[in-house]
């Protein structure tokens, strides 16, 4: 058994983002891209975002900290600390209105 403080690695995601050019960091505690099931706790600055990319399965994002907005086409979902969106089975972005890091929960399709 493992036990992970997601605050600790929210913490240290926006610490390294804040120092990053690309104002964002990511860190996979659990799992890979060779798992079913991968988590990572992704931070983003304030006015950045992740492209628009394809869903590799099913996610979800849970809010840590700050506050996001995920775009699919002309949808948006926004969210704050404590909450969950589940993201779409279609291309989407992730944009952070304010400093913010999320937890990605990913069970890839096989």
């Amino acid at each position: 058994m493992e036990k992970l403080s997601l605050d600790a690695l929210a913490r240290e995601q926006l610490e390294t983002a804040r120092r990053a050019s690309s104002g964002r960091a990511a860190h996979t505690p659990v799992g890979g891209h060779d798992h079913v099931l991968r988590q990572a706790v992704i931070a983003l600055c304030a006015g950045r975002e992740l492209a628009e990319h394809e869903n590799p399965g099913e996610a979800t994002l849970q809010v840590l900290r700050g506050r996001v907005r995920l775009v699919a086409g002309e949808t948006s979902w926004d969210g704050r600390q404590g909450d969950l969106l589940v993201v779409p089975q279609r291309p989407h972005k992730l944009e952070a209105i304010e400093d913010a890091a999320v937890l990605l929960t990913v069970a890839k399709l096989r």
